[in-house]
């Protein structure tokens, strides 16, 4: 009975032991895990705003990370979410350089027809909130977040429609925006006359082009079909 007990205690002794050896080395190997990052960048596709953040992982320490996953969610200054993105990578084996890139993405199309539509028309701050999750060792769970602004351009900024002018029969209307995204704004805009009643009263249309940082202007022809003291205007992009 006593050696069984003996035996039971020097085991218990040698777990402890390679525990305390396995936590020991697993945090001395957490301090040899180096970031760095590259340059960020931005990439439009069709009406796609991307924010590329690229950067190596380099594992230096004696055991693998696993299940690194990173995730941001993008919402404006009154809290709508406006995109949510993750990278996830299963293993980072030790000794091992890793180049990530966590991609953001906002569409415009989409700014264009929920709650969000006001980005379109105004500059903003947009609020970025991070969270980075890894298991060290396959036992250690980590965890750790952070918050951070980033300016936003509208790509539509200081929209205005001048007053009527007649010039030789035919009715214009001044039109201007300011495109302060990274997209280039390019397309067709078309506006509406309209009555009290909602009839359309006149109508006309133009292509306009608007690079990046650029401003577009331009008198809108508008053909009259009908007569209104005060008409409101409407307009419609195609892009």
């Amino acid at each position: 009975m006593k050696q069984a007990v003996r035996a039971l205690g020097w085991a218990t002794s040698i777990f402890w032991i390679m525990l305390l050896l396995f936590t020991v080395t697993a945090v001395y190997s957490a301090f040899q895990i180096k970031p760095s990052f590259g340059k960020p960048s931005t990439s439009t596709s069709g009406d796609t705003l991307t924010f590329s953040l690229p950067f190596i992982l380099f594992n230096g320490g004696f055991y693998d990370i696993s299940k690194f996953n990173v995730t941001t969610l993008i919402s404006d200054d009154r809290s709508s979410i406006i995109s949510q993105n993750s990278t996830f990578v299963p293993t980072i084996p030790r000794g091992v350089n890793t180049s990530i890139t966590h991609n953001m993405s906002i569409d415009i199309g989409q700014l264009a027809t929920t709650d969000l539509s006001h980005l379109l028309f105004n500059d903003s701050a947009l609020n970025v909130a991070a969270v980075l999750k890894l298991i060290y060792a396959n036992a250690f769970p980590f965890e750790v977040s952070t918050n951070f602004t980033m300016p936003w351009g509208a790509p539509l900024a200081n929209l205005r429609l001048g007053s009527l002018s007649f010039m030789g029969g035919s009715v214009f209307v001044p039109f201007s925006f300011e495109n302060h995204s990274y997209l280039a704004m390019t397309g067709t805009v078309r506006l509406e006359l309209v009555d009290d009643t909602g009839l359309v009263v006149g109508e006309g249309e133009s292509e306009f082009n608007a690079p990046p940082d650029g401003r577009f202007d331009t008198d809108l022809e508008v053909f009259l079909s009908g007569g209104a003291v005060n008409p409101r205007a409407r307009l419609h992009f195609s892009t």
